[in-house]
């Protein structure tokens, strides 16, 4: 089954997000697939990658009428800057039966007005950012890629070679997926979602004072009873009023701020190699069971999975 899939690229498109799809698909060719791999720019002109290198370019992205496979790759570009005008006619000119968006590749699928209506995702840095400037996408933050009526977007950069992969595996099945899979040291299917990778909660101080008193000693002391019914008691309010201050401020409910910010302590000492069962203690959800139930049902993933993908790279 051959198949022509073409890049749109830019000047900033960050390299991996061109050259990582790209080779998943160039392995699939060398096991017995038949792509045609491509590359073109709004002008037709070559690009600067986000690495510095040039990156020739096969033509004008006005140029491709219609491919079995168009890929929008991404670049800090499009969030620093917006999305450029000629990108943006690049993405509504191209007609395909595949319409792919790496990373923040998303944004000028958004611009195009191509996702509205739709599901899709991005960079867990920037899926907010994506959701506020266009409310008509329904931004799935924590998937590592999405399908939505013959529309795909990927969360940041390597996880547009976990979509790559699906993409072959659905024009030439499992088996062919799987020696790509294999030949590139990937997973079939990523464990876990992208949440696993983000940065602590990052919150701006309250400004009411009771209430910076609160998540003040939940930071420091995770272990405490944070309990709605505690926290009130703490500083003198009731306990439907400090829902309120949380929803005010944060847009959580207490409980959920208080199980973000033991996450990501957990997180943090499982990194610094700490056990299961002391993390479990030291952040405050009591048992490891505790900690294990309410870590996959956020990351997908047990913290004894976790602690071993990301406490160290030694080799050995």
């Amino acid at each position: 089954m051959g198949c022509e899939v073409v890049f749109v690229v830019f000047d900033g498109v960050k390299m991996l997000d061109v050259s990582g799809p790209a080779e998943v698909f160039a392995e699939a060719n060398a096991a017995g697939g038949a792509y045609g791999i491509s590359c073109v720019s709004p002008s037709g002109g070559d690009v600067t990658t986000s690495v510095g290198i040039r990156l020739p370019v096969d033509g004008a992205a006005a140029g491709v009428l219609e491919a079995d496979t168009v890929v929008v790759a991404g670049g800090d570009v499009l969030v620093e800057r917006g999305v450029p005008a000629e990108l943006v006619a690049a993405v509504r000119r191209v007609r395909a039966r595949r319409l792919v968006s790496i990373c923040t590749g998303a944004f000028a699928l958004a611009a195009a007005g191509v996702l509205d209506g739709r599901k899709a995702t991005t960079h867990w840095k920037q899926a907010d950012r994506l959701a506020r400037a266009y409310p008509g996408v329904e931004v799935r933050p924590d998937a590592i890629f999405v399908e939505d009526r013959g529309v795909f977007t990927s969360a940041g950069v390597s996880a547009g070679m976990d979509l790559a992969l699906a993409l072959v595996e659905q024009d030439h099945g499992p088996e062919l997926a799987r020696t790509v899979a294999r030949n590139l040291v990937m997973f079939m299917q990523r464990p876990g979602g992208q949440s696993q990778f983000s940065a602590p909660l990052q919150v701006r101080r309250p400004n009411v004072p009771a209430l910076r008193e609160v998540v003040d000693l939940v930071s420091a002391q995770p272990a405490l009873d944070h309990s709605a019914r505690a926290m009130a008691a703490r500083v003198g309010v009731s306990e439907r009023h400090l829902a309120r201050l949380f929803a005010s401020e944060f847009e959580l409910t207490p409980a959920r701020y208080v199980e973000q910010v033991r996450l990501d302590h957990a997180k943090a000492l499982l990194d610094a190699g700490h056990g299961v069962a002391q993390t479990a203690r030291a952040a405050g959800f009591g048992s490891a069971e505790t900690l294990r139930r309410t870590f996959v049902a956020r990351f997908g993933v047990s913290p004894s999975h976790y602690r071993a993908r990301f406490v160290s790279t030694s080799v050995g």
